[in-house]
């Protein structure tokens, strides 16, 4: 049998000192997430990032720089996720957009907010971006090369 993790994308959105989250439904209850989600097939990482965000906020994001590319499991027998976490602004908000299955609304909330949530965090992840983000810590996009379809 092959490994191979599942390649997701996902996004710090900071304004005015408060971060961008989605409340979801889980299978184990409501948790709060960056957005994110699959890599698709065809489609390079930064097309996923803007996706992902407009799908599951009706915002529509720019990619600035990358935060942190994480390679993550929760346990030895849960699937292995290689996540690609850009951070970007967004803009143009189309509030009528009907956002993704299992999203029940977005929040803008500040750090001590996200760090008060904790438990409910959908991964680790969430708040480690954050904190990178906080650091400093950026990459910038020209590291990322796309080669589909090439012969």
């Amino acid at each position: 049998m092959t490994w191979k993790p599942h390649v997701t994308v996902a996004a710090v959105i900071e304004k005015n000192k408060r971060f961008l989250l989605v409340e979801e439904t889980t299978s184990q209850g409501l948790a709060f997430n960056q957005p994110a989600g699959h890599l698709e097939a065809g489609e390079n990482l930064l097309d996923a990032v803007k996706r992902e965000v407009f799908e599951e906020t009706a915002w529509l994001f720019e990619p600035q720089a990358l935060v942190a590319i994480q390679l993550w499991r929760k346990t030895p027998d849960f699937p292995s996720f290689l996540r690609f976490c850009f951070c970007g602004e967004v803009h143009s908000h189309h509030p009528q957009q009907k956002l993704d299955d299992g999203i029940i609304q977005t929040h803008w909330l500040s750090h001590a907010d996200i760090i008060a949530r904790s438990r409910q965090l959908r991964s680790p992840l969430v708040l480690e971006s954050i904190d990178q983000f906080l650091q400093g810590q950026r990459y910038p996009l020209s590291i990322l090369h796309s080669f589909l379809d090439c012969v």
